[in-house]
């Protein structure tokens, strides 16, 4: 009988699976023993400070530790992290920590996993390759960034000079490129080859140019061999762990490998998966990327990690945590808010229960997992085990394909920010840069209203300020860029910087 074993390989410490061809082997195979796993999102509140996670990952591991210890088949598919902000050390790692952590913590933190250096390095070859065409005459610009696990915020904007004047080119970090979001949202290698075609190289004449027309694509693809297939580990208490896809959901999409989550859910009953920064990044980029967008599974529940001090600590703030429970909620996903305590914190969790209930929340779960790890979970986890076990399957919701740039961030705006759409301001330069994106576009024979939005912005701000009153919140669309590969188009809002320099502690 064929199995996952059959599709797994092992890599050094972690087994790599072959999620394509275990996934089109169920497709071809209709009486293969398979699960229909139920897909839980754990998602955040926006963090005070974009340096500290509120710890997802933590709670990722507790949560199916304390699952399984209930006798629920579990697994958690986590994103691979960057090194440069993990291991740089500027917030924690991608692993967990405490009794709440995987077995091999370093292979993930430090990219051992290989996913990113290979990602990193097709990247770049296909730089190397626009260079080369300009070289030939083929391109005039150039519009693929290089990518760095670690760049100076110097490589942001620089100049080649190529004896017939200088070229600019831009460095971003490896998990904001294109080619990660194509390596997330595709369910083939074939996918991956003709997403690739689509990248816009750079323009020639004014008009966009795709590697497609210009480079043998074998060369790209043979170098991800390896990094389109998920790490399997575990965390300390044994139980089963998928990592696979890029981070940084201000910048990018943040979340899992399609692949990763469709086949953890044909192998288990329930499957976490953890989104990045908080509910307005991560969350909303799976709920209205992945899962409007892309097919992925609509959320049967959902938990809201927050820290005691960032729920309690500062009045100004204090409205974002609410916000995206009662978001969630009112998409009807059972949402379940999640304190998790530091060290000293014990104390303050009848009071914490306390403000829950004058907030309607559902019964919140309260624990240190660094110190206690699942076992803080287990005995709390009846109403959301409840909702898991007789909920039914949600519906697909309705795509956004068709809908104007600008209509689709005011959307997003009032939706996972709560700013209505007369309070979205267009800065002086978005409207050309719109434009400009739209005739990109049409040079290559792409509708840009075809394309999902990401919103690129702060970790740590929902608007333009945060602490400002709430009629008084606007946010600002400061411009627009193409990811025709993967089928994105990325509107900058706020601020965001997609080459951070990670502060070295």
């Amino acid at each position: 009988m064929t199995s996952i074993e059959n599709f797994t390989s092992q890599y050094g410490l972690v087994g790599k699976i072959d999620a394509f061809g275990y996934l089109d082997y169920l497709k071809n195979t209709p009486d293969a023993p398979r699960k229909h796993g139920k897909v839980v999102l754990v998602t955040a509140d926006t963090p005070l400070k974009a340096s500290r996670g509120e710890g997802k990952t933590t709670t990722t591991i507790a949560l199916i530790d304390a699952l399984n210890a209930r006798g629920i088949d579990a697994a958690a598919v986590l994103r691979q992290p960057s090194m440069g902000i993990t291991a740089a050390g500027s917030k924690g790692g991608a692993s967990g920590g405490g009794k709440a952590s995987l077995t091999h913590p370093e292979l993930i933190d430090w990219g051992l996993c290989g996913e990113m250096a290979a990602i990193a390095a097709a990247q770049n070859l296909l730089v190397s390759f626009a260079e080369k065409a300009v070289d030939e005459g083929k391109l005039d610009t150039i519009l693929v960034p290089r990518v760095s696990e670690v760049p100076s915020r110097s490589l942001r904007q620089i100049a080649v000079d190529r004896g017939k004047g200088d070229v600019p080119e831009r460095v971003v970090l490896t998990p904001t490129c294109e080619l990660m979001q194509i390596v997330v949202l595709s369910r083939s290698m074939d996918e991956i080859a003709e997403r690739v075609a689509r990248m816009i190289a750079g323009t020639k004449g004014g008009k966009g140019v795709t590697f497609g027309e210009f480079v043998d694509l074998w060369r790209i693809t043979s170098i991800l061999t390896d990094a389109v297939k998920p790490a399997k580990t575990e965390t300390v208490n044994g139980s089963p762990v998928y990592v696979h896809g890029g981070p940084f959901a201000n910048v990018s999409i943040g979340i899992p490998t399609l692949v990763s989550v469709e086949m953890a859910c044909a192998l288990h009953d329930v499957v976490i998966v953890e989104a990045g920064y908080g509910t307005d990044a991560g969350a909303q980029k799976w709920l209205d990327i992945a899962c409007r967008e892309y097919g992925a599974q609509w959320p049967s529940a959902a938990i809201v990690v927050t820290r005691a001090s960032t729920w309690r600590d500062d009045p100004d703030l204090a409205w974002r945590y609410p916000f995206h429970v009662n978001r969630l909620e009112n998409l009807d996903i059972p949402t379940f808010p999640l304190i998790n305590l530091w060290e000293g914190e014990d104390d303050q969790v009848p009071t914490l229960l306390e403000t829950a209930e004058k907030l309607e929340f559902r019964k919140p779960v309260i624990g240190n997992l660094f110190r206690d790890g699942g076992a803080a979970l287990a005995d709390q986890l009846d109403q959301f085990i409840d909702a898991l076990k007789n909920g039914s399957m949600p519906a697909a919701p309705h795509s956004h394909r068709g809908m104007s740039v600008i209509e689709n961030v005011k959307w997003v705006a009032e939706q996972a920010y709560g700013v209505p759409a007369e309070r979205v301001v267009l800065k002086d330069g978005f409207a050309a840069s719109r434009d400009e994106a739209v005739a990109l576009c049409d040079s290559v024979g792409v509708n840009m209203a075809d394309l999902a939005l990401v919103a690129v912005k702060s970790p740590a701000t929902m608007t333009d300020d945060d602490r400002a009153p709430q009629d008084e919140r606007t946010v600002t669309l400061k411009k627009v860029e193409i990811h025709a590969g993967a089928g994105l188009v990325h509107v900058n809002l706020t601020t965001s910087l997609t080459t951070p320099m990670p502060k070295i502690v």
